[in-house]
């Protein structure tokens, strides 16, 4: 099963039909706990129960339930993506423990979609809640954060303790598995967006880009048909190590040309090494001008959780 997912909007909608809740900066993941056994699964179903060691004990809550939520890293109290990256890929139990004790993880739990072999995802929002509530999921490594009526109120309180926005939800909504519904809306505050990786370029002095070390990486949106158009350079955040894993990525897809389906300026261009659409990043940035170029974007980390053809789907990297 994939999870639900919301459209974009610029307001919260108003009215007693909805219900809002804080917009999490993490990675999607449904949680089915079953026979004393988890299993975590990515939005794209991968299998990402070993990278969360610290979700285990809800294994022991219940005999048997299918959660829905959000794994959040935090950082001085607000999550951060990008501390999330570093958990999102481990597969190693001894490192993924020691992460667990280094930089543990939060599961924000926000739906329940089966409880004791009985599918809920026929039923309206207000009875998955009621159940969820009264489940009492409050553990060390999990929450069920609260929900509100006023969305409009919830968006201007994020926006001042730096949250990432709101969803909100209409009350008598049925849970539609991998389906966008306009029955959830999301506002995101903070300029964040998955991107894909089309070239990269060498860092100045390194050498020719073959062998040099990773510079910047150019990326590109969706285009509406199909392709990608380009979206600039990011060059910031890509030093030490995440520069490194990724260029070894990104040299096993280079191809002769570029992959984007509008020109590429020629400052951009030259000295760039093309690669085959395939990596999607997540990356922070001033604004998106109305060009669809990123301004002074920096890199947060690879989207393990998202693939292109994802992207192409979601297009506003939500």
């Amino acid at each position: 099963m994939r999870p639900m997912l919301a459209t974009t909007a610029e307001r919260p909608p108003r009215g007693a039909d909805w219900v809002h809740e804080v917009k999490w900066d993490g990675m999607r993941v449904l949680v089915d706990a079953r026979g004393g056994r988890l299993t975590v699964r990515s939005r794209t179903e991968r299998d990402v129960t070993a990278a969360f060691p610290e979700l285990g004990g809800l294994a022991d809550a219940y005999d048997d339930l299918l959660l829905d939520g959000e794994v959040v890293a935090l950082e001085g109290g607000l999550p951060s993506f990008h501390a999330l990256t570093e958990r999102m890929h481990v597969t190693k139990r001894r490192q993924a423990e020691s992460l667990a004790r280094s930089r543990p993880v939060t599961l924000m739990v926000f739906d329940l979609l089966r409880l004791f072999g009985e599918d809920l995802t026929g039923q309206p929002w207000t009875a998955r809640r009621r159940l969820l509530e009264e489940l009492e999921l409050d553990g060390r490594a999990w929450r069920v954060p609260q929900v509100h009526d006023d969305g409009e109120v919830l968006l201007a309180v994020t926006a001042e303790q730096g949250l990432e926005g709101v969803v909100s939800k209409r009350r008598s909504a049925r849970y539609l598995p991998g389906r966008r519904s306009p029955d959830w809306r999301k506002v995101a505050h903070r300029r964040t967006y998955s991107v894909v990786v089309g070239g990269w370029r060498a860092e100045e002095g390194s050498g020719m880009s073959s062998a040099g070390r990773l510079g910047a990486v150019l990326v590109g949106l969706p285009d509406g048909d199909g392709g990608w158009r380009y979206a600039g350079r990011v060059g910031s955040g890509l030093a030490g190590a995440a520069g490194a894993a990724l260029l070894r990525r990104l040299r096993a897809a280079e191809r002769a040309t570029s992959p984007f389906t509008d020109v590429v300026p020629r400052e951009d261009s030259v000295g760039t090494t093309w690669v085959q659409p395939g990596v999607v990043l997540e990356v922070r940035t001033l604004m998106l001008t109305t060009d669809h170029r990123l301004r002074q974007p920096t890199y947060l980390g690879v989207r393990h959780d998202l693939t292109v053809d994802e992207l192409q789907e979601v297009e506003d990297g939500g």
